[in-house]
């Protein structure tokens, strides 16, 4: 009786953990499971080949790869969990947002518009998991590669120099 208890509330466990992981995929973040060729919740190495990655600016993808070296000699790998987005798929993620959070001012702090979206210009990358952010916003000016909005720690765009001094971050991506 006992093991089969366990292995109900472990199933329970699962489910409920499934279910964080399905919410948390799709927003605040923006991630989601899109033509991108990134899994609902999931994450691709930064050599796939896949649209959200093909279709980065060459010059972000070259230091996240710069960076990705480095991190993995401290035993961090970074994955991108969100590249390259196309107008359609980034309108869907603020139309869910405006659902989420009741109206479109609430959801602009987590989605940009399809307009003014760097991710639809594949100037913007989200990396996960969440060390391998710690270490990019640690280390990222090295590389150029800076955190956009304080309340996305998974977002990155190219917005100095190598070895430069990163701007402010924005409160979010409506400001």
């Amino acid at each position: 009786m006992k093991k089969h208890t366990r292995t109900t509330v472990t199933g329970l466990a699962a489910v409920a953990l499934l279910g964080a992981v399905a919410a948390y995929s799709v927003l605040p973040d923006g991630r989601g499971g899109t033509a991108d060729g990134i899994p609902a919740g999931g994450s691709v190495a930064l050599d796939a080949d896949v649209p959200a990655v093909r279709g980065l600016d060459p010059q972000l993808l070259a230091a996240l790869r710069a960076a990705a070296a480095d991190a993995r000699q401290q035993g961090i790998e970074l994955r991108v969990t969100s590249g390259r987005r196309s107008p359609a798929d980034q309108q869907r993620l603020l139309d869910e947002a405006v659902t989420r959070y009741g109206s479109p001012d609430l959801a602009r702090r987590y989605v940009n518009t399809p307009e003014k979206s760097t991710h639809v210009s594949g100037r913007a990358v989200d990396i996960g998991p969440t060390d391998a952010d710690d270490w990019l916003n640690r280390h990222g000016a090295r590389y150029g590669l800076c955190q956009v909005y304080a309340n996305e720690m998974w977002h990155f765009e190219l917005l100095t120099a190598p070895g430069g001094t990163c701007p402010a971050q924005r409160p979010d991506a409506a400001g």
